[in-house]
């Protein structure tokens, strides 16, 4: 693995900072099979924003649509 500083001067604390983390990704990846999928984060989650029971169809369904409880 090549690493080339582009810009800036960084201190070796702060470039072994970004290779622990480089070397910890790529660690992850590669324990992670190919064909499976990638783990869906939680702010994608659909789930996350219905997260309460829609009001039940019927004559005054209407009125609880907007105003919680």
């Amino acid at each position: 693995m090549n690493i080339k500083v582009v810009r800036g001067n960084p201190t070796p604390e702060e470039l072994a900072a970004a290779l622990a983390v480089v070397r910890a990704r790529a660690a992850a990846a590669a324990t992670v099979p190919s064909g499976a999928p990638a783990p869906r984060d939680a702010w994608s989650d659909p789930s996350r924003i219905a997260a309460h029971r829609l009001p039940q169809p019927g004559p005054t369904a209407w009125t609880r649509t907007y105003w919680p409880g």
